[in-house]
């Protein structure tokens, strides 16, 4: 199968700098994913003419000097390492970072792009509401006519540009992606006599298979599921289909999901939710303390997972035996569709030296850029057998071979799609989540609410 759209922070040095996820304040992949997150700024200046007519390519001995934001550069090893890799092999140009913070990176981002006088020529792109802003107020550069001229194959990306394409033009190409799997303690289930899960479940198999390998002999307690308190543990189950998203509008395709979630809480296959928020007890917690069969979550919790072992802050005793494999499906949906959230990087349309911008762009989310990112223990967003090698031969990595497919991921879908008032849209899904997990209000009357107010919006 072809390796699409993959990116795992896998290094265990790197755990502090990759804690990123859903209303984050830093780059902490430990915390929740971007998709909760939203980008605020001032007004932006009109973008200058396309790609097409942009300035004549620099002379190959000629001296420039890209500017490129980014957030922290000291603690995050994949900045520094492709800025190299690509300065050694063009070696006329030099490539400036200027570290912007992760707290609140894309609002900083779009304040310094307000300005006329702006020098940007590069910007990484956190988040798509934080994307949405940019491309609303007309700051980043169209990049069509640059990838048609470079014959890029989009395909490459899984289906993620698709979903960053603004009326057709795509404005920032992924080097990173992040995707959720099901992590799972091999010891719970050997000692239960349970077969282990597999990379081609469907959510009646998954769900069975929770219930038949948790416990609640006293004493010695088993839950078979852990869902974080993050409406995407939840909600997104609905959008793996390919056939809906955040953005629809009607979202009584959540309902069969709540109601399989709710259930194993009644039943004590899972962790409730009006504890997990009292306790505020953290899903990387619940997974170390060796009671957790089952955690469907985000990649960026193998870096963690792996370090954490390794140094001995994780009883090996209680979660050295773990492996993944891929996430759940519906009933005739292809084994490997997952959720994801992607990294980006964009040419300022301020910059005076696009086609400079443009090349280093091409590097970054490309072949080479993939093996830079692999080597620092990241999967980026497009993944060549290359890369899936040295990442998968990193120590601490799971050797079964299951654990190895489960990074093949055959469709993508972004937890938030491009859409100009997705942060709205964020807001009141996540109002009505919290309501239907503490039992607030019941799944259709949640759901009901969903559907009229983010109508609202979309009318």
């Amino acid at each position: 199968m072809k390796r699409k759209v993959l990116s795992i922070l896998l290094v265990g040095a790197m755990t502090a700098s990759m804690l990123v996820g859903c209303g984050s304040k830093s780059d902490a992949q430990t915390e929740a994913p971007a998709d909760d997150t939203a980008a605020d700024a001032e007004a932006e200046p009109e973008a200058e003419e396309p790609a097409d007519t942009a300035e004549e390519a620099p002379a190959a001995d000629e001296n420039i000097t890209l500017k490129w934001a980014i957030w922290d550069q000291d603690t995050t090893p994949y900045w520094n390492a492709l800025k190299d890799e690509y300065e050694k092999k063009n070696p006329n140009v030099t490539i400036e970072m200027v570290d912007l913070g992760s707290q609140d990176y894309m609002t900083v981002l779009a304040t310094e792009l307000s300005g006329s006088g702006t020098d940007f020529d590069l910007v990484t792109i956190k988040d798509v509401p934080g994307y949405a802003t940019l491309v609303q107020k007309n700051t980043l550069e169209p990049l069509n006519s640059y990838i048609e001229s470079a014959g890029i194959d989009l395909s490459q990306y899984g289906g993620a540009t698709d979903q960053v394409t603004v009326d057709g033009e795509l404005y920032e190409l992924p080097f990173r992606n992040d995707f959720w799997v099901v992590f799972y303690n091999k010891d719970l289930f050997d000692a239960a006599g349970v077969d282990y899960p597999t990379n081609d479940m469907t959510f009646e198999e998954y769900d069975a298979l929770a219930r038949k390998v948790a416990s609640d002999e006293f004493g010695s307690q088993v839950y078979g599921s852990h869902y974080h308190t993050w409406r995407s543990a939840v909600q997104l189950f609905g959008v793996l289909d390919g056939k809906h998203s955040i953005l629809d509008g009607n979202y009584d395709y959540f309902k069969p999901y709540y109601e399989m979630v709710l259930a194993q809480e009644d039943d004590g296959i899972c962790r409730d939710y009006v504890t997990l928020s009292t306790e505020g007890l953290h899903y990387s917690a619940a997974f170390s303390n060796g009671d957790t069969a089952m955690l469907n979550m985000g990649s960026w919790f193998i870096s963690t997972l792996m370090s954490n072992i390794a140094s001995g802050e994780y009883d090996a005793s209680f979660c050295g035996n773990w492996g993944m494999v891929k996430y759940p499906h519906a009933e005739g949906v292809e084994a490997g569709s997952t959720l994801g959230t992607i990294t980006g990087i964009s040419v300022t349309s301020a910059s005076d030296q696009k086609d400079a911008a443009w090349d280093f762009v091409n590097f970054v989310s490309g072949a080479e850029g993939a093996l830079v990112m692999a080597k620092t223990g990241n999967f980026p967003a497009i993944m060549t057998d290359e890369a899936l090698n040295v990442i998968t031969s990193l120590e601490g990595f799971p050797t079964d071979e299951a654990s190895k497919e489960a990074l093949n991921v055959s469709n993508l879908y972004l937890e938030v799609p491009y859409a100009e008032n997705v942060s709205e849209i964020n807001s009141i899904l996540d109002t009505y989540h919290t309501a239907i997990m503490n039992r607030e209000v019941t799944i259709d009357e949640g759901i009901a609410s969903m559907n009229e107010e983010v109508g609202k919006i979309l009318n």
